[in-house]
């Protein structure tokens, strides 16, 4: 690092006087804000702070006055795991602070209070750890904002079947001497591991993820694998040779049962492959759509487009209300599992379309689909102009936009609010407790 932009600055003393979106407590020194990870609004602390051209990364050297928000965290793994953000601040106070960034992102409309748990621990269906060597195989997640490995035996905030399941994983990998993958030297087999559980089902599905085809000792390795855990319904070989951070590569093989779990949401049974999109806190998601639902308000007559619609969980959902439902997909193999989901649940009033969602609501509002309500849950990144755009040519009575990033939410419902759209109602919905993310689900209604 080169010494003309950085200044390293020691035991500046504090006061974090807010958050920023992160849940970093912001300390102010002149025209400085420095961000201070695992600090509480209203703490003074004696801080380490390295400043790099306009950014600082910083540190707590010593807490001088604590808030009554601070809370000892569970796990021992907090500070040293990327995983968890706010574990250090109690349950209440981490409620209230995606509340308060969620108005102020919204600000001139009023913002219902997050929607929390009742016990914000092992709510994650899914996990994906990561391979180290160290003396023997070991495994964890990765460190922030780097591709250092800790290693961890047990994560908090995962179901509670995932954990042994992956301990048996570490003690066969090393018993059969495999070899884990080396980004550097671009060698080696063991890449990932990722573990789906089914909430109600307790149906688990396990995906080992490697870098060839070649599986050394692969069927005593899966034939141990499923006697220590029955609960285990299939196994998948997934082959990822590419230097990239994405977990998952294209080719799989099925290596054990039959390539699908089985679990329940809402009282409908859905069917979840490696590749599925399927909310990560099954106890939220209920509460998530159930809101989403009654936002919708859903009458007999109603057509419904759901954008986005993955495996047809919220298709299907809302098919239960409304006449008739399209789901529209991009992804062929999602569409292929949200037709089976469909016949699984004996609903014959969804239509799910392979294609570009925008496109489709363009041609629909050619000749004239009289569409009531638009779904819409996009990635991280949000929807682009042209999609928000075929919405406004459709002109549903409703649109219910989900997101799991409501930055982007809110730069879309701009787009809306400036060409006939209305905002009746947005709710924060906690979906990843303990961390700094926020769901959020508002409804917009067309304007009279």
């Amino acid at each position: 690092m080169s010494k003309k932009f950085v200044e390293t600055q020691k035991n500046i003393r504090g006061k974090a006087l807010y958050y920023d979106e992160n849940g970093c407590g912001v300390v102010e020194q002149g025209k400085m804000k420095i961000p201070v990870p695992f600090l509480l609004k209203d703490e003074v602390a004696d801080l380490f702070v390295v400043k790099q051209g306009k950014y600082f990364t910083s540190r707590i050297d010593k807490l001088i006055e604590t808030s009554n928000d601070r809370v000892k965290p569970k796990c021992e793994y907090y500070t040293s795991c990327g995983g968890c953000q706010l574990m250090h601040m109690s349950y209440d106070a981490q409620l209230k602070f995606k509340t308060k960034y969620v108005k102020g992102l919204y600000k001139g409309y009023k913002v219902e209070d997050t929607i929390g748990m009742d016990d914000p621990y092992a709510y994650r269906n899914k996990m994906i750890s990561t391979f180290k060597f160290d003396k023997k195989i070991k495994s964890g997640f990765y460190k922030l904002y780097s591709h250092d490995v800790v290693s961890i035996k047990k994560c908090l905030v995962q179901d509670d079947l995932a954990d042994p399941i992956m301990e048996t994983i570490r003690q066969l990998a090393n018993q059969y001497k495999l070899k884990v993958f080396n980004e550097d030297k671009k060698s080696g087999f063991l890449r990932h591991v990722l573990i789906r559980t089914g909430h109600y089902s307790r149906e688990v599905l396990v995906v080992l993820v490697v870098a060839d085809r070649v599986f050394p000792g692969k069927g005593q390795f899966i034939k141990a694998l499923v006697k220590r855990h029955p609960e285990i319904k299939t196994i998948i070989q997934n082959v990822n040779k590419r230097q990239t951070s994405v977990v998952l590569g294209e080719e799989e093989h099925i290596l054990y049962g039959s390539g699908t779990i089985k679990d329940q949401l809402m009282g409908l049974t859905f069917n979840i492959s490696s590749k599925s999109f399927y909310q990560i806190n099954p106890v939220q998601t209920e509460k998530l759509y159930g809101l989403a639902i009654e936002m919708a308000d859903l009458k007999e007559k109603d057509l419904v487009i759901d954008t986005y619609s993955g495996i047809g969980t919220i298709s299907l959902i809302a098919a239960k209300k409304a006449n008739k439902v399209f789901g529209v997909e991009i992804n062929k193999a999602a569409i292929k599992n949200a037709i089976k989901n469909a016949k699984i649940n004996k609903i014959s009033n969804v239509q799910f379309v392979e294609g570009d969602a925008g496109k489709i609501m363009v041609q629909m509002a050619k000749e004239r689909v009289p569409v009531t309500t638009v779904f819409m849950d996009p990635p991280r990144s949000g929807s682009d102009e042209k999609f928000l755009s075929s919405i406004v040519k459709l002109k549903p009575k409703k649109v219910i936009y989900i997101s799991c990033n409501p930055a982007t939410q809110k730069r879309d419902v701009d787009y809306l609010l400036k060409r006939g759209y209305e905002l009746e109602r947005i709710v924060p919905v906690d979906m990843f407790s303990h961390t700094n993310h926020v769901e959020s689900v508002c409804k917009l209604k067309l304007k009279k």
